[in-house]
Formats: C-alpha cells, structure tokens, sequence
C-alpha cells in the first residue's frame, strides 16, 4: 500500500509545462480511434488548456457546456457518496451485503461493502444477460428496461471466483450492488443522493444520474454514434436503466474537473476515509498484475506523473478524469468513437501522454 509520505512526494514533483500542440494534437486525429468528435480540459496551477475537435452533432462544434454519458466515471460519485454514509456512521465497510440483501446468494456471504468499493468481491459473472456482442444487438435491446432487482437476480448461486478480499477483479455488478446499499440506507434514489450532497453543493449544474427509464440526454449535449453494419446511427437516445450507479450517468469537462478539485482538496470526504480512495488493497488482480483500483478511483503513472481517477465508456461516448494527488493536474476528456472496441485506447494513450509529456517531442 503507498503511504501518506510517498503520495506527498509524488505531489510535491514539479509538473512539466503544458504543450498546447501536442494537447491539441492528442484529440485531433479522429481516424485513430474513428469519432465524431473529442474535447479536453486542463485545469489546476500547473496550468489549464482547453480544446475541441469534430462536431457534436454532425453540423456544430463542440461546446465547453455540452453534456455528455461518462459511464463508469459514475462509480467515483457513488464511492463518495458511499464513503460520505461511512462518515455520518449510518455505513460500515465491514458489513456484509448480505445484512442488506438477504436474497443474494449464500456462497458471497462473506463478501462486505467495502469489497464492492474496490472490486475484491469475487462475486461470480452474472447469467441471463442479452446477447450485446455486435452493434446490431446493441441496437435491438436499446430500450431495454431493467429494474435493479432484476439486474442483482442475475447472480448466480455458485461460489465466487476468488475467496473475497484476495484478489481483484473490476466488475460493474459491485457498484449496482452499492448503489442499492446507498439507496436502501438513505430510502432515496441515487440520484438524490448525489443531487443533494455532491452536485448542488458544488454548483456541478451539468451533471446528473437520470431518471430510472430516461433515455434523452437533456440540454446540449455532444451526439455518440455506433456504425452499424455500415450505417453510422446515433444513439445518444438510451436507456441506461442496466447500468444503474456503475454506468449511466452524464456530466461535462467542467464539472468534472470541478469535482475532482473537490474530493483531492477533502471538501467531499475527509480523512481518513479519503485516503481509502487513494490506498491500492494489498492485493494482485486475476491476471496477476498489481492491483490498479482503489475505493472508487484508479490509478496509472505516465512520464513519471502519478494520476487517478476514472475511465468510463458508453455505447458511442468515451470518457475520463483524472487528477494528481495534489491538484496541481487535472484533467478530463470526451471523445464519442463509433466502434467499442480495443482502438479506443489510442485516443486514451494520446491524452494521457499528451497531459505528462512536458518538453518531450
């Protein structure tokens, strides 16, 4: 586990100097991943630049206000939200899922709340789920409605894949299963929970989980498309009912570098709990690389600077925002790619570089 003093160290190294060719450079290029548009936003002392590419909607630009789907950046509100629970004591990480959920399987007995929050659970792939795996599938189950009982029944009852708290493994049923924690706890919607403790106190008036069954993006947003057996369709209009408190939730650049300034400065959650957020557990993924998720946010060191945050996909968008540990650096990014695929990545690599790379050429 890194300790206070090396995370003090890490913030306390010099930041290299924004490259405005090279920023602009990383979201420019939209054959490589192919999409419709890209934005980026820099914010902190260490200097800010923001910049835009393709359309939004296939005749305007991009506008710094435009709205966006931020997948699973959603988990970060949620883990605050959580963690905000665990301070007013009306939440224990220590306590089992099965205290709140007495119908989920037997054999995830020993699985607690604070395992959902960094995805050493184990809990077993779920079964029942729809056919997702082309773009004309996608389209076809679109407006799809799921409840989240419906979603957690898809458990199934075998054992889980590792012995809980073992191992880690990044699986959205862990923060479906903390929304409905988070939900039953305060008797409230998760999107009151988050309106009324995270984005109204901010001022984050962009940024929103939607309604259970709402599929338009309100106000001005920037337009995902898919290329569907050779016709690029837009699919902005969804319902994102399935991905409810792991996925579905929409925001802007702004707001989520606002918001990141926020929960580095401790103004969301305090210490000690804060530093779970940025405490890695003590463990291996499944595939034996080191642990990279911590409780809500993830972690990745790109020219020798230490950032976390969170990536996030949706069907047609692209997401993420990041931050060093002392804000000097923070970041956030949209890019809507008409294939869901692996290529993604390039535009991923390309910012994350582009954010770190200082004098380099």
């Amino acid at each position: 586990m890194k300790s206070l003093l090396i995370a003090a160290l890490v913030a306390a190294t010099p930041l290299p100097p924004l490259q405005p060719e090279l920023l602009h450079a990383a979201i420019s290029d939209l054959q490589n991943p192919v999409a419709t548009s890209a934005q980026l936003r820099v914010a902190g002392d260490a200097g800010r630049w923001y910049g835009t590419a393709g359309l939004a909607d296939g005749r305007r630009e991009v506008r710094p206000g435009d709205r966006f789907r931020i997948g699973s950046v959603s988990k970060v509100f949620v883990a605050t939200v959580a963690l905000q629970l665990v301070q007013e004591r009306r939440l224990s990480l220590d306590t089992k899922v099965r205290h709140y959920f007495p119908d989920v399987p037997e054999t995830l007995d020993a699985v607690t709340v604070g395992q959902l929050l960094n995805h050493t659970s184990g809990i077993p792939n779920e079964v029942g789920y729809p056919d997702l795996s082309t773009p004309a599938k996608v389209l076809a189950h679109r407006y799809d409605s799921w409840t989240a009982q419906q979603l957690r029944d898809l458990i199934p009852e075998t054992q889980p894949k590792f012995t809980p708290g073992t191992k880690q493994e990044y699986r959205g049923i862990n923060y479906l299963l903390a929304t409905m924690i988070v939900e039953k706890v305060t008797g409230r919607d998760l999107s009151v929970e988050v309106r009324d403790r995270v984005t109204r106190p901010l001022g984050l008036d962009r940024t929103y989980v939607p309604q259970r069954n709402e599929t338009t993006l309100l106000g001005a947003h920037v337009h995902g498309y898919l290329d569907v057996d050779g016709q690029r369709v837009d699919v902005s209009d969804f319902n994102t009912s399935r991905a409810h408190g792991e996925g579905d939730m929409v925001s802007t650049t702004s707001d989520l570098t606002r918001f990141m300034k926020a929960l580095v400065d401790g103004k969301l959650v305090r210490q000690p709990l804060l530093e779970k957020m940025f405490t890695l557990p003590d463990v291996s993924m499944v595939d034996g690389r080191p642990a990279a998720y911590a409780t809500g946010l993830q972690t990745f060191t790109v020219n020798g600077v230490e950032v976390w945050g969170k990536t996030g996909e949706w069907y047609g968008y692209n997401a993420g925002m990041f931050s060093t540990r002392d804000g000097q650096r923070r970041i956030a990014y949209s890019f809507t790619p008409t294939v869901r695929d692996a290529n993604q990545q390039q535009m991923t690599l390309r910012i994350a570089n582009a954010v770190t790379a200082g004098d380099q050429p």
